[in-house]
């Protein structure tokens, strides 16, 4: 199975057994998420050398407004979408199988988790996942903290306040903040 279709087969949304094909691609993508990561966050980098190795764990061009602050953690790489002004600080850890995609000049805050897969609700399913993609729009803030559930879209321009579990769509323009993430205000309040 090549990367392009792995990145297909989790873009449809389809319960992945334990042990299959996909799966042993997943396992396969892992081993070199964490051979790149173990780079990242193993010495200092100059912010170029930063995009060069997200470059090669996304397998996609990265911006040069890009900006990383290590360590971060990913168990795939390859399913990232980042666009123009993304900054990452310390300590996020990103599930990216199901796809994380997120929109330019946004700000993603210390230990932010993003998932984008869960586990079959039956025990003799557990070792299965089902993947389900995250999307944050542009200019979105996430603040410390935060964990962003699969199947997320969060809307341009929001605010998640530190610390908040998003389990549900946010609208743009919003601040949510709270564990289950609440609409407070409109950011122009």
């Amino acid at each position: 199975m090549t990367n392009a279709e792995f990145i297909k087969e989790m873009a449809s949304n389809v319960h992945t057994k334990c042990g299959g094909d996909v799966h042993m691609k997943m396992h396969e993508l892992s081993q070199e998420a964490i051979r790149i990561t173990t780079e990242i966050n193993s010495r200092y980098h100059e912010p170029g050398e930063l995009r060069a190795l997200m470059r090669q764990l996304t397998g996609q061009k990265i911006d040069e407004s890009f900006g990383l602050f290590p360590p971060f953690f990913t168990d795939c790489g390859k399913n990232i979408h980042l666009g123009k002004g993304v900054f990452i600080n310390s300590g996020c850890k990103f599930q990216d199988q199901g796809g994380i995609f997120i929109g330019d000049n946004c700000l993603i805050g210390h230990n932010t988790v993003i998932a984008t897969l869960n586990h079959g609700m039956l025990p003799d399913e557990r070792g299965d996942l089902i993947p389900s993609p995250v999307h944050i729009g542009s200019g979105v803030w996430i603040g410390s903290g935060s964990i962003i559930l699969p199947g997320v879209t969060i809307g341009d321009n929001a605010v998640i306040g530190a610390g908040s579990v998003v389990t549900k769509d946010i609208p743009a323009d919003t601040v949510a903040v709270g564990s289950p993430a609440k609409v407070i205000k409109s950011i122009y309040d």
